[in-house]
């Protein structure tokens, strides 16, 4: 038979399962299934704000496309929570609604990088942003941070030790995924300095944003909206991430160039989840939010406290080294075994060069499932 075309080596290039590379094991296991392995929430969304609460009568159009840029209401709404939270005097080109905030991220990454470009990526970070960089033809490079840098002075110089000249950006991801630390604001601070001096942007992922409880959020825009992106989600906000809804803002010229990929690839966010979006933004999600912190909280402390790990700032995840727990197999073993007993695991490697690590996300299923699920940790760890 006669051989296809070559494919992309964009594509290629790509890591395909990010979040779990031992599923396949799950088929001859027939126990409790514990999948701390993908970052999502167990909650449904808050009540008003959810699918079945939409209907056709009282929204003629839910299922026709919503302008590229987002639903207008919903675009003023974003705008209006931006000005109150930042202070920067944002306006409507300054933003658009993205297919959740992984397409915005996408869209962001793909107008700011050519071919051969690099992004320096504040280690451990998001997995799926080297796969940005990397459809975008660009060079993601790892900066080992978290964990790393102890002073603003030691953030920047992480930073400008890894820059060259083909450097474009820097990725932040506060609060962060996969460590649950908080970036403090004198080390935003001089990141942004840093940037200033040389020239790059800085693309400041914020889904976590809502889910800080030691330390300060501080938005990077505020900081530097001149050359900033911010990127926002109301899959990890507010529990509706089968919704695909986000927002990404910036300076408008840019946000005008990241738009048209946006409009080139999913053309527009769900109308009704864009509808559910904006009754999230009038005040149904506000209540939601409070009791969420707090819950996610109380399950972040008490696993981190099972696993014998620090207490996370934020976000929904623990981030652990397990080396002193590894075979002759490797990282590989160890999750094939926590498979074996029902335990998923995200790879360490997903976020960088970590390949004894493994994430933990203590919000992915119901708190008792949670807590059996850090037992089995706890107990391969001999903890």
């Amino acid at each position: 038979m006669p051989r296809p075309p070559e494919l992309s080596p964009a594509a290629t290039s790509i890591k395909g399962s990010v979040y779990s590379s031992v599923l396949h094991r799950l088929a001859s296991y027939h126990g409790e299934v514990y999948p701390l392995n993908v970052g999502d929430t167990w909650l449904e969304p808050a009540d008003g704000c959810r699918m079945e609460d939409l209907t056709v009568a009282a929204h003629p159009g839910m299922h026709r496309y919503a302008p590229p840029q987002g639903l207008p209401p919903l675009v003023d709404a974003v705008v209006e929570r931006l000005r109150a939270r930042t202070g920067v005097p944002l306006e409507r080109p300054n933003v658009f609604v993205a297919g959740g905030a992984t397409s915005g991220l996408a869209c962001v990454v793909g107008a700011i990088v050519a071919p051969g470009d690099e992004v320096l990526l504040l280690a451990p970070h998001w997995p799926l942003i080297e796969g940005h960089v990397r459809m975008a033809g660009g060079v993601p490079v790892d900066v080992p941070f978290f964990g790393v840098a102890e002073s603003p002075e030691s953030a920047a110089a992480a930073v400008e030790a890894a820059l060259s000249p083909r450097a474009v950006a820097l990725y932040v991801n506060t609060p962060s995924n996969p460590t649950g630390r908080v970036v403090p604001r004198a080390w935003l601070e001089a990141l942004v300095d840093l940037a200033r001096r040389r020239g790059l942007w800085l693309v400041f992922d914020e889904v976590y944003e809502d889910y800080v409880w030691r330390g300060e959020h501080v938005p990077g825009i505020a900081l530097a909206p001149e050359r900033s992106f911010a990127v926002h989600s109301f899959s990890k906000a507010y529990g509706m991430a089968g919704n695909r809804v986000g927002w990404v803002a910036g300076p408008a010229p840019a946000v005008a160039e990241a738009l048209k990929l946006s409009t080139h690839t999913v053309y527009a966010a769900p109308t009704a989840a864009q509808l559910a979006a904006l009754r999230i933004l009038e005040g149904a999600g506000d209540a939601w939010v409070a009791r969420t912190r707090e819950l996610y909280r109380g399950l972040g402390e008490a696993a981190a406290d099972r696993l014998g790990v620090p207490r996370p700032d934020g976000s929904t995840f623990l981030f652990l080294d397990v080396a002193a727990r590894l075979d002759g197999r490797g990282l590989t073993g160890f999750l094939e075994d926590a498979a074996d007993r029902g335990l998923l695991l995200a790879p360490g490697p997903s976020f960088g060069p970590y390949p004894t690590h493994v994430r933990v996300c203590y919000t992915a299923a119901p708190p008792d499932v949670v807590t059996r699920g850090v037992e089995v940790l706890a107990a391969l760890l001999g903890r």
